[in-house]
């Protein structure tokens, strides 16, 4: 791998303050941004109606179907929703954008620069690359949860299309992981109505049962949910399991924060998404209630649908699945972003990503990371085989995330917003308490398959540490034999033909000069007339700012030291960034500049810097990541590999 580990330096930044309310890309209508928002972003919690109240009462830890439950239920779910959506992510969170950005990784990049000298620094970071590694898990199960809970509405229409169920399903997933390919700029245009029309439809069910049964709003009183709570302890403490549920895609919000903005998405979520959902979940509650035991046992097997008259369930199974494909999009295209967040941040090696859209940046496709959800997707479906089994493996991921984003929150009120304590303590004791409940219920899920999402998890986790610990160990081999560039220019001048041209040499580190250069004029006894050491810099914030994106040094000789700084949000374009460097002896003209790439092959070392499995996996992940070229968009015909040999 050219140069592998060593291209890109993620570098924190001095710079905490939390900037403008809309974000980046937050400008514009915010009408219009809000509609957009409810097709993209919503999709997750907009799907959790088709099963979270189901599985309260009949997953692994089933309830008695009668007043007390139904109404504590629907109850927890109001309050979870209030609190966990509303209030921690977005009252709290969402004033958290790192230049507009959310999401677990902007998070952890807005905080280490004000605590980087600290020691619990390096713990925040391990705690955001935790909470991104959980959630490649969640994205596996999300798509499979969805899709097969909609598809089981057939059983609804007629039992006996059940052994369609699993074929159908598997289908639907396998096309919607091959379209990804060719980018969602089309069909995208249809979600936000098709969203739209979905939540509406819930909204419609909802109040045709409450109209009936109005009563069953007393359950906005959170006595109903703490009397549940006394009198069956024990399962109420499971039933939070399976409440959880109904919020999971929390998450999404503060994460797709920068696509919309602040604004809209708080105006999506009070004015239209949660009216929709709590009026869904009271109206399954209020149709529930209203039937005799024997009707309310089978209606309850899948409530979402029974909500619909018979003439009309199959339209809405239709729906429901238009529905959680549109929500499973979200989620691939979420870790299609996530994923490139951590490769400009060092913690993943560069992957082959193509762009999807000549107008949208944030639209990219990651095969690796598209073919690897895909095949998890597949397992998961094939071996929990229905929704209600696969929603016992479902929770546990999110609500790790969750959990760990209330740590970060804790550091950020703390350190960054700097509150008083008499404030910020019951804001922060109270959430731990809420996210640590809901953990600690998800966890008896772990032997039912609560175990899946954490295998991926720690692969993830392990994958990312061992990536950025040996990233860091090469740089430092490198800068400790590294010779310093003033001196080798004064020396190199004399010693070597000039030849015409420019040479751009790829550095990892503004220290020292790239083996590349040496090996260069060690072989070839030449340098071209004009020599830049090329060193690219991501910084903690999304985006940099164009007066930002240059620092030159001019060494003489013609010699140059360049150093380009990218946003975690942004694409290393070198080429495009070259056609505007200032400074560094005239205009780059591509045709007449080579590309000098090292590539470092690893041997073994006698006091190896990690364990040898994890050197091990390190080279194998250095062997099988993108080149360099690729990432970071060089002329095919103008770079020039050189290799080299490292111990770390």
């Amino acid at each position: 791998m050219s140069d592998s580990p060593a291209d890109t330096t993620y570098v924190p930044s001095t710079a905490v303050e939390s900037h403008s309310a809309g974000g980046h890309g937050g400008s514009g209508n915010i009408t219009k941004l809000a509609l957009g928002a409810v097709g993209v972003v919503f999709g997750d919690i907009g799907t959790s109606p088709l099963y979270a109240f189901r599985e309260t009462f009949v997953g692994p830890h089933p309830l008695a179907i009668d007043e007390l439950h139904v109404l504590g239920v629907v109850s927890l779910i109001f309050w979870s929703m209030t609190l966990v959506v509303s209030v921690q992510y977005v009252g709290v969170l969402m004033r958290a954008d790192n230049k507009g950005q959310g999401g677990s990784l902007a998070l952890v990049a807005l905080i280490s620069g004000a605590i980087r000298k600290s020691g619990f620094a390096p713990l925040v970071v391990l705690l955001g690359v935790f909470a991104t590694s959980l959630f490649y898990g969640d994205s596996m199960i999300t798509p499979a949860v969805s899709v097969l809970s909609a598809v089981e509405g057939l059983t609804v229409v007629q039992s006996d299309l059940a052994p369609f169920v699993l074929p159908i399903a598997l289908m639907l997933l396998i096309a919607l992981f091959v379209i990804q390919k060719s980018g969602t700029a089309r069909i995208g245009a249809l979600f936000a109505p098709v969203m739209v029309t979905y939540f509406t439809v819930l909204a419609v069910l909802g109040i045709y049962h409450l109209v009936q049964m109005p009563e069953v709003l007393v359950a906005l009183n959170p006595w109903y949910a703490i009397q549940f709570f006394l009198t069956d302890k024990i399962l109420g403490f499971l039933a939070l399991g399976s409440v959880v549920l109904a919020v999971t895609g929390a998450e999404a919000l503060y994460a797709d924060m920068g696509h919309f903005g602040r604004g809209p998405l708080r105006l999506s979520w009070f004015a239209f998404v949660m009216p929709c959902l709590l009026i869904n979940y009271f109206g399954q509650a209020a149709m529930i209630l209203g039937l005799d035991d024997a009707q309310a046992a089978v209606a309850m097997e899948n409530p979402f649908f029974n909500l619909a008259p018979e003439s009309l369930r199959l339209p809405l199974v239709i729906l429901a699945t238009c529905a959680t494909f549109i929500a499973s999009q979200a989620v691939i295209s979420g870790a299609f972003s996530i994923t490139h967040q951590a490769m400009q941040l060092g913690f993943i090696p560069r992957l082959s990503t193509r762009h999807t859209s000549e107008h949208e940046a944030g639209q990219i496709y990651i095969p690796f990371v598209n073919w690897a959800l895909m095949t998890g997707v597949i397992v998961l479906v094939l071996v929990f085989q229905n929704s209600s089994n696969l929603a016992s493996a479902y929770g546990i991921a999110v609500t790790g995330a969750m959990l760990i984003d209330t740590c970060l929150m804790a550091v950020l009120v703390i350190v960054l917003w700097k509150w008083k304590l008499w404030l910020a303590v019951p804001v922060i004791v109270t959430f731990f308490v809420v996210d640590g409940a809901y953990f600690a219920a998800n966890a008896t899920k772990i032997p039912d398959g609560g175990w899946f999402p954490l295998m991926i998890g720690g692969i993830a986790f392990t994958l990312l540490t061992t990536w950025n610990k040996g990233r860091r160990l090469m740089r430092d081999r490198m800068t400790e034999a590294a010779l310093p560039l003033n001196v080798f220019a004064k020396s190199a001048h004399g010693s070597a033909t000039r030849v015409p041209g420019t040479a751009i040499f790829m550095a990892s580190s503004n220290m020292g000069v790239p083996s590349a250069l040496l090996h260069n004029i060690k072989h070839n006894k030449v340098l071209h007339e004009r020599v830049v050491v090329l060193t690219v810099e991501v910084q903690d914030g999304p985006y940099v700012e164009p007066e930002d994106r240059f620092t030159v040094v001019d060494l003489g000789q013609g010699f140059y030291r360049l150093t380009l700084r990218y946003g975690f949000m942004e694409e290393t374009d070198i080429p495009a960034a070259l056609a505007h460097a200032p400074m560094c002896g005239g205009p780059f003209e591509m045709m007449k500049t080579s590309f000098f790439l090292s590539r470092q092959t690893l041997v073994p070392s006698e006091k190896p810097g990690m364990a040898i499995w994890r050197e091990k996996l390190f080279a194998w992940m250095m062997r099988n990541a993108a080149s360099a070229m690729e990432f970071f968009r060089l002329p095919t015909n103008r770079v020039v590999e050189l290799g080299s040999q490292l111990e770390i």
